[in-house]
């Protein structure tokens, strides 16, 4: 049997080792750090079959449908498309979440935001939560799934966003539970009455700088929204704007949670408490060391900003996914 590219007329009867063999060298030629694992999973994706079972079952034939399945998935792989929108799904925070190129595709790191907010809310069971920029509802999932007395309201300004979202919440059965809202940042809390009530508000905006976007994977650089990604000059503009709406409605002692990129700590939490509207009580560090999210405190009124960030507060937090 001739061990043909796969960007070629497929041979006439493929078995699982061939077939596992050619994805892994187109997979390798197209520069996957990861290729045999890859080639794998999109045979198990196709398949159904666990790579021990690939091996266990290494002779068996492949039919011409299911073959011309794995080639059209690894083909997609080798342009860098990620390999979650092909198989369809993310784990985080041990949930299984579907995803799409409409969302940006869920990091380890963004579970410090579910778990500062659980660690909030303790002692506030029905608080009100509010997940800026949902993308993919994992994180307010996340909250919900914990905190089964609170109320949460998702957002995101994109309706394609949005449709994965409910299709998380229902999947997870939480569809009752956390509403979803379509709206630019914190603008469509206009139409609840919760000035002051807020308990949390927790986004993962936008944060990279116009210039690095080019230096970008080209897994997140081409398939991953932009919307999701470009964060302004610096990065930081959609974080300028949260500090700017949060006091509206955020209640006294309520907090914001925002990530941020690699450098971008310091200079969030000196907007923060140059607003006097802010404390800055943590920073937390992932598990690469980076300071990833800031955490603010709304005060009673404004407050006298502090001058020293020499120091800024922080601890080094594991992150699950």
């Amino acid at each position: 049997m001739s061990t043909q590219h796969l960007g070629m007329v497929a041979s006439p009867v493929y078995t699982i080792r061939l077939l596992l063999a050619e994805a892994e060298r187109s997979l390798k030629a197209a520069g996957i750090d990861q290729a045999a694992l890859e080639a794998a999973w999109l045979l198990e994706h196709v398949l159904h079959l666990s790579p021990l079972m690939q091996r266990v079952n290494a002779e068996r034939g492949v039919p011409a449908v299911e073959c011309a399945s794995v080639q059209t998935l690894v083909a997609r792989r080798a342009t860098r498309e990620p390999l979650q929108y092909l198989l369809g799904t993310q784990e985080f925070c041990g949930q299984e979440f579907g995803v799409t190129p409409s969302v940006l595709i869920p990091r380890p790191e963004s579970a410090l935001l579910v778990q500062e907010t659980i660690r909030r809310c303790r002692q506030n069971p029905a608080a009100i939560v509010v997940d800026v920029g949902t993308g993919s509802g994992c994180l307010a999932v996340s909250v919900a799934s914990i905190l089964p007395q609170a109320r949460v309201l998702a957002i995101d300004v994109s309706s394609d966003a949005l449709a994965v979202a409910r299709a998380n919440l229902a999947q997870h059965g939480l569809a009752a539970r956390i509403e979803c809202v379509r709206g630019d940042l914190l603008a469509p809390l206009g139409m609840y009455a919760w000035e002051s009530q807020v308990d949390v508000i927790l986004s993962n905006p936008p944060y990279i700088a116009e210039l690095d976007l080019l230096t970008l994977q080209p897994e997140v650089r081409c398939f991953e929204p932009r919307v999701a990604l470009a964060g302004g000059h610096d990065g930081m503009d959609v974080h300028r704007r949260l500090l700017q709406q949060a006091p509206t409605y955020l209640k006294a002692g309520g907090v914001l949670l925002m990530e941020v990129g690699f450098g971008q700590a310091a200079s969030v939490c000196r907007q923060a408490e140059a607003s006097r509207w802010f404390r800055t009580y943590d920073v937390l560090r992932d598990e690469g060391g980076i300071d990833r999210v800031v955490c603010f405190e709304k005060t009673e009124g404004p407050q006298t900003p502090q001058n020293d960030h020499t120091h800024m507060p922080s601890v080094t937090s594991g992150s699950s996914s």
